[in-house]
């Protein structure tokens, strides 16, 4: 199902949580919301779910305004960022509160616990309590409550907070063939910037409750429209440098180079991805730097550095690459059409550098 946020905003007070906001989403899509704490993800998805409603705008789902419908009515299944067990039922009670509290009959209840464990591989824990699941248990236990509602939308506010990395990447592996298996929408919320590259078909960045750029997530990556989509999207973080374009020409740190397009003279925000600073002296732009630390990832290795006006980070594979050593001094480069170029005040981008 599509579903829409048109003009909607949320007020506590004198804090604005949502502001005049406008998003899609695709039916059918796998679209992660990432912003900041604080961003307004989780107010966001309790005004979709009718937990809480908006001073302003619509929700529309399917063309359909929900905005004001209770939760019941609402055909959206919820995992809200608390997971929040009962403590004294077992797993299969938990799972099917919702349906016991609709209704349902017990065989239909049964059917669809017994499904929605089967698709999460909890089947063989149904009968435990609480007490006696691991962090992951707990974390499927509370996805497949949220799944047991026939819906065709599903959101999930940060599920896999808290969590270790190796049961974080076996749930969003699951989670994704959920999806398909489901034939739903799925909107799912994080902070963490790895977690949405992995987990998005499409991706939506919003920070103190306003839109800032939407698209597939590569075409977001390849091409932030905003500063703080370069800030915030990527891991390890992007290099992003105070400067200055005048006539043209931007002066950033260690970095000097045309502009390619045409823009009043204004103040800078400059920036380039790990990856585009080369441990070479064959780009056009090259200059000598210390390594100040070498964090070595396995397959990939992140080295902060630092030049005579700057820190910089670059990652590299190291099958590619020799390891540095603390303290050496390197060469390093970079290519001005891999620099993107920000006004500082407004954030927008400029374009990129001309080589």
């Amino acid at each position: 199902m599509a579903l829409k946020f048109i003009n909607l905003s949320k007020h506590y007070g004198n804090v604005v949580a949502i502001n005049n906001l406008n998003i899609e989403v695709r039916s059918g899509s796998f679209t992660v919301i990432f912003g900041p704490p604080g961003s307004g993800k989780s107010v966001l998805f309790r005004l979709l779910v009718g937990l809480e409603f908006p001073e302003q705008g619509q929700i529309l789902v399917n063309d359909l305004d929900i905005t004001h419908q209770p939760p019941l009515n609402r055909q959206i299944g919820y995992v809200p960022q608390n997971f929040a067990l009962y403590p004294h039922l077992n797993v299969h009670d938990n799972i099917s509160y919702p349906l016991a509290l609709a209704g349902r009959s017990k065989v239909e209840i049964n059917e669809k616990v017994q499904k929605a464990a089967t698709m999460l591989s909890i089947d063989h824990l149904l009968y435990k309590t609480p007490d006696q699941l691991s962090g992951g248990e707990k974390q499927r236990t509370a996805v497949a409550r949220g799944l047991l509602k026939d819906a065709k939308i599903f959101v999930l506010d940060d599920p896999l907070v808290g969590l270790d990395y190796k049961l974080r990447e076996q749930l969003m592996d699951e989670l994704k063939n959920l999806r398909s298996e489901l034939g739903a929408t799925f909107i799912y919320a994080t902070t963490d910037p790895l977690e949405a590259l992995i987990m998005a078909q499409e991706l939506i960045l919003i920070d103190k409750g306003e839109f800032v750029q939407g698209g597939e997530v590569e075409k977001v990556y390849q091409n932030p429209k905003h500063a703080q989509t370069l800030k915030l999207l990527g891991f390890p973080p992007a290099n992003v440098i105070e400067g200055r374009l005048t006539d043209g020409e931007v002066a950033a740190g260690p970095f000097m180079f045309k502009l390619d397009g045409e823009a009043e003279d204004c103040d800078l925000w400059v920036g380039l991805r790990p990856e585009s600073i080369q441990l070479d002296a064959t780009g056009e732009l090259t200059f000598p730097a210390k390594v100040r630390l070498v964090e070595n990832l396995g397959g990939e290795c992140v080295v902060h550095l630092e030049t005579n006006t700057n820190s910089l980070t670059t990652a590299f594979s190291v099958a590619d690459h020799e390891m540095l050593e603390y303290g050496s001094s390197v060469n390093i480069s970079a290519k001005p059409k891999d620099i993107f170029v920000f006004d500082r005040l407004s954030g927008l981008c400029l374009g990129k550098g001309r080589n």
